[in-house]
């Protein structure tokens, strides 16, 4: 089946909402002994959209939360107290002619009216269209595409990565741009949410009261989701592409580490009930996006590291960077006198992860791993001068573990390393230094730090931290602090980034353009223009 191309791709974002039960009438897809009468009548159930997840050779994982009024204050989505019977179909075309599979899943109050339907079966580096049903209510039609077999051969792959979208500063512009793109998958690299107090400010569309305050509890973590995804531009790129996505700190609170709270309004706080946030948010977390049931939280505690391979081309490694850290060092925030970043046991991944990681790069036979990575690996050295100033929360706090890590890609003759990364909100592309301590250090591998959707509003082409940032770092080739994503063109011969910029979030209908684009050669670690 072919790919769509960038102007079918709009067509088919137009099936959607009211229009797809005009646009689906007649196709006797629906088997009406599957109907249930007795559905509560509830209106559009399906106001935050449809998405699909976590692609493998034989199917994907399919998402639809009920929340047909998504900004009620409980946190519920206007939903009954009780399960609610969700069907949903999978089909080769977007008429849904030729259905392949089908069935019917329990949304149940206490995972927020959320389904994850699995969805095996299905032919490899293929496109299925899918939708769901309740009662008389059709969803809008969601697009996905499966991944290629399993070591076969794959010529070139397209995705893009994000991160980082603050509702409050800006609208999501970007993923109107994303959703048009000709892609075989999304990944989200963290901060889908903020745990802040919504205010609307920049927008200049403020949120109702029961978005004021920061967030501790599993309704406000609901609701807070509700009012990001109740976005079209976002609900138009899950509808279109698979995504895979992991958090970074947002998601739960700003700057936090295993168990240990950021402290910024409980000081002090006890570790228990950290995690017993930690637990609400990644609830809220599951419901929200498109995970398979591997990753179903057990209280506080999430299986987010995995690996997705798209043939012999590339292989995905997400890692968390958030849930087995030691705490920052030096009390967090910047420093150039803190000497425990350093410290050999300190780690940013936990012992049994980084092995994970490690056993990774001896066993893939991938032309291009690609390690999905929430904060920046790279150095960050924030002044020209003596002696070398970083931030303590990404990979510089643990210089130990980024050591071990980028040797054994070296040791382990990973062909091609590639670290994709966000939380940033800026735009980099750098060299990857086995030990960034010795200025002959060999390259290793290639980091592209991608910037906000919104977050820290408009942004700029070059600032004055940008041109700190490039005179103190000879590893970095390219700095821009605009808002956008990066589109990302992969085969076997070579990567390219291309950094797709939006000139403004705080109005809407912002064009978009690229930037810059960087490439890695095979076999030759670094970046460089292209």
């Amino acid at each position: 089946m072919s790919r769509l191309s960038p102007l079918s791709r709009r067509r088919f974002l137009g099936v959607g909402g009211a229009g797809a039960a005009a646009v689906l009438l007649g196709t006797g897809a629906w088997n009406a002994s599957a109907a249930y009468a007795a559905a509560p009548s509830m209106g559009n159930p399906f106001t935050l959209g449809v998405a699909s997840g976590d692609p493998a050779p034989d199917g994907v994982v399919l998402w639809t939360r009920l929340a047909p009024d998504p900004f009620v204050p409980d946190g519920s989505g206007g939903m009954p107290a009780r399960p609610v019977r969700v069907e949903y179909e999978v089909a080769t075309d977007e008429r849904f002619r030729t259905v392949v599979n089908g069935g019917s899943v329990v949304a149940t109050p206490e995972l927020g009216h959320s389904v994850h339907p699995e969805i095996s079966g299905l032919l490899p580096d293929r496109e299925y269209y899918y939708r769901f049903r309740v009662g008389g209510e059709i969803s809008p039609v969601g697009r996905t595409r499966t991944a290629p077999r399993a070591g076969s051969s794959l010529h070139e792959l397209n995705f893009a990565f994000a991160s980082c979208q603050s509702w409050e500063d800006g609208f999501f512009t970007a993923y109107d741009h994303l959703a048009a793109e000709d892609l075989d998958l999304v990944v989200h690299l963290g901060d889908y949410i903020y745990e802040n107090g919504v205010t609307g400010q920049k927008r200049g569309t403020p949120a109702g009261d029961q978005f004021r305050g920061e967030t501790f509890d599993l309704a406000r973590y609901r609701l807070q989701y509700a009012l990001y995804k109740a976005e079209k531009p976002l609900q138009a790129a899950h509808a279109n592409f698979a995504w895979i996505h992991v958090n970074d700190d947002h998601e739960v609170e700003n700057n936090w580490a295993r168990d240990i709270s950021q402290a910024d309004t409980e000081p002090d706080q006890d570790p228990a009930v950290f995690r017993q946030r930690r637990a609400q948010a990644y609830q809220a977390m599951y419901e929200n996006l498109p995970y398979r049931r591997a990753q179903l939280p057990a209280g506080p505690d999430m299986h987010l590291h995995r690996r997705i391979a798209y043939g012999d081309l590339a292989e995905f490694t997400m890692l968390d960077t958030r849930q087995f850290r030691d705490d920052q060092p030096c009390g967090d925030g910047t420093s150039a006198t803190c000497t425990d970043r350093l410290d050999p046991k300190r780690t940013i991944l936990g012992a049994p992860q980084r092995d994970w990681l490690l056993d990774g790069f001896s066993r893939s036979r991938a032309r291009w791993q690609v390690i999905g990575n929430q904060v920046p690996m790279g150095q960050t050295d924030l002044d020209p001068g003596d002696p070398t100033e970083v931030y303590l929360d990404p990979w510089d706090g643990y210089v130990a573990d980024r050591n071990r890590v980028l040797a054994a890609a070296q040791d382990r003759k990973v062909r091609n390393l590639v670290v994709i990364t966000g939380d940033r909100h800026q735009n980099y592309a750098w060299d990857l230094k086995r030990d960034y301590a010795d200025p002959g250090s060999p390259t290793v591998g290639s980091e592209f730090v991608g910037t906000s959707i919104t977050t820290g509003g408009n942004g700029a082409d070059m600032t004055a931290d940008g041109q700190a940032l490039l005179a103190a770092n000879p590893h970095m080739k390219f700095f821009n602090s605009q808002r956008g994503y990066v589109r990302v063109t992969v085969n076997q011969q070579r990567w390219r980034s291309d950094f797709r910029v939006v000139p403004s979030v705080t109005t809407p209908g912002a064009p978009i353009s690229t930037r810059a684009s960087y490439v890695v050669e095979d076999r030759k670690p670094g970046v460089q223009a292209g």
